[in-house]
């Protein structure tokens, strides 16, 4: 076997404890659990043998590409490595906590076999190198999540929430393989590198607009972006170790298929924009009501909808290997916060406090935010603007926007000395880190993801209107406080916590879920 078929090797190890499942599927199957975490350790090996692969082969710009048997193929850049890595370290700290979270159970095997082989498509999934089995194994993905999270088929609400699930994957599926079609036929290839190659020459086109838009609508709907995020919001019937795949695994499918095909959508420029106005506007509207949640898995399911959506928000500006920095970076933070969800409360509860919250003023909000852009602009002028797109410069003031809260608390007149410094520190540090890992990401994609283009007149136009909104909704958190005890706010909170009512607005428009779900 070619060296640069070596990523196939890891979705086959997990393929192993999803077919022993079969014979072993009940209660407390010792030498199933032992070979799914010996499986997942295997592919997280594997993910490192390739990253020291493509380290010693200096294919940073040139992707090592193998063609295996039944026409498996592999990309092997920064890209797919990162991606491989990522999946495989998460897979085998989920199985390892579902050995011990599920035991007793009476179908744990099967738990156990089909959670392997949903890590397996997905490992297939980002190392493909051919349209086909990029658009197989994003359906197989899918296909199987759907057997975890009717792992409870009793629970009406886990039914009901699969069945959304099950109706907008397949929606998804149908446009991923209208998009894998025209591009096939506008190209004459299946092959990634190849069909990037033609798009790149300028052979572009309806067929290819078209293709982009499917892609943006299969991302969109995987990505669980308004209005079809119900779904997301409502799978907390299912064992948390499929809440913690599924947040920070499955669910980064969508971006990473933007990722991935970014030459596509550089060619559609509306599709960008299109990606810029959903994502920016589910970012926010999932952060809002995130904030009104009491429920901690609840609370951390809109937090997974906002990230998705600032993820879509930053592929529509072009801003791939951010993008994919932010995935991996959720990923990581949204599996320890579902595996440890069940502590929360009682970590909370038990930390020390230290008295009341100092509350700032309109005049404390205003100078912390000219301070937190003063702090910003210091620290990327340090950096150098040389190279930087508009575009990743307005992304990182969005950012710090919402330092700018945390500094408001320092600069409060009742605020201690100590806490105006902290806060200050805090945003000093957090604008070294964008600009530091927005250079690594940059050097590490370096010829595996194109270049950020100019803006134009539409692209000015949507940078100034993502900052003005996500600047606005800064503010109003950081004020809360002084209009919190209105009238207006309790009902507002209400409203907040029912997800402005666009779930049920949403259920009701397509005729309810009261029949079961397919198995």
């Amino acid at each position: 076997m070619s060296t640069a078929l070596l990523p196939l090797l890891a979705p086959a190890a997990l393929l192993v404890p999803a077919f022993l499942a079969i014979a072993m599927p009940g209660r407390r199957p010792r030498g199933l659990l032992i070979v799914a975490e010996s499986a997942a350790l295997a592919a997280l090996g594997v993910a490192i043998a390739s990253l020291a692969l493509l380290i010693g082969q200096g294919a940073q710009t040139s992707p090592l590409l193998g063609v295996g048997l039944f026409g498996l193929s592999v990309r092997l850049d920064s890209v797919s490595v990162s991606m491989l890595a990522l999946v495989a370290f998460i897979g085998w700290i989920v199985l390892r906590y579902s050995a011990r979270s599920l035991d007793g159970e009476a179908r744990q095997g099967e738990f156990i076999g089909w959670m392997a082989a949903t890590l397996s498509a997905v490992l297939l999934f980002v190392v493909s190198g051919n349209l086909v089995q990029l658009a197989l194994t994003w359906v197989l993905t899918s296909l199987f999540l759907h057997k975890l999270l009717l792992f409870y088929p009793e629970r009406a609400a886990a039914r009901r929430a699969a069945r959304k699930k099950f109706l907008f994957a397949r929606l998804g599926d149908a446009a991923m393989i209208g998009a894998v079609v025209l591009l096939i036929a506008r190209t004459g290839t299946s092959d990634l590198a190849s069909v990037i190659a033609a798009l790149k020459s300028g052979q572009n086109g309806l067929m290819v607009v078209i293709a982009a838009t499917l892609i943006a609508l299969a991302a969109l709907l995987k990505s669980a972006q308004f209005p079809t995020h119900g779904w997301l919001t409502e799978v907390m019937e299912t064992p948390t170790p499929v809440s913690a795949l599924l947040h920070a695994g499955v669910i980064n499918a969508g971006g990473f298929l933007l990722i991935r095909l970014a030459d596509v959508l550089l060619a559609a420029p509306g599709v960008l924009a299109l990606l810029v106005m959903v994502g920016g506007f589910t970012a926010l509207f999932g952060g809002l009501v995130m904030l009104a949640q009491s429920s901690v898995k609840t609370a951390l399911a809109w937090s997974t909808v906002a990230q998705m959506g600032f993820m879509i928000l930053q592929c529509g500006l072009a801003l791939f290997p951010l993008a994919l920095l932010h995935i991996i970076a959720h990923s990581l933070y949204k599996a320890h916060a579902f595996l440890a969800s069940g502590t929360a409360v009682e970590v909370v509860a038990s930390g020390r406090r230290p008295g009341p919250v100092a509350v700032p003023n309109l005049k404390a909000v205003g100078r912390a935010f000219v301070l937190a852009l003063a702090i910003y602009a210091g620290i990327a002028l340090a950096f150098g603007l040389d190279g930087k797109s508009p575009q990743a410069i307005a992304l990182g003031a969005i950012l710090i926007l919402g330092v700018a809260y945390l500094l408001a608390q320092g600069l409060a007149d009742a605020a201690p000395r100590a806490l105006t410094w902290r806060t200050s520190l805090l945003a000093g540090l957090a604008s070294v880190s964008y600009f530091a890992l927005q250079r690594i990401a940059e050097a590490l994609t370096a010829g595996a993801l194109p270049v950020t283009p100019s803006p134009g007149p539409l692209e000015w136009g949507l940078v100034a209107l993502a900052m003005v909104s996500f600047g606005l909704v800064a503010f109003a958190q950081a004020t809360f406080p002084l209009w919190s005890d209105h009238p207006a706010a309790a009902g507002l909170r209400v409203h907040l916590a029912n997800g402005l009512y666009a779930n049920a607005v949403f259920d009701r428009w397509l005729g309810g879920w009261k029949r079961t779900p397919s198995a």
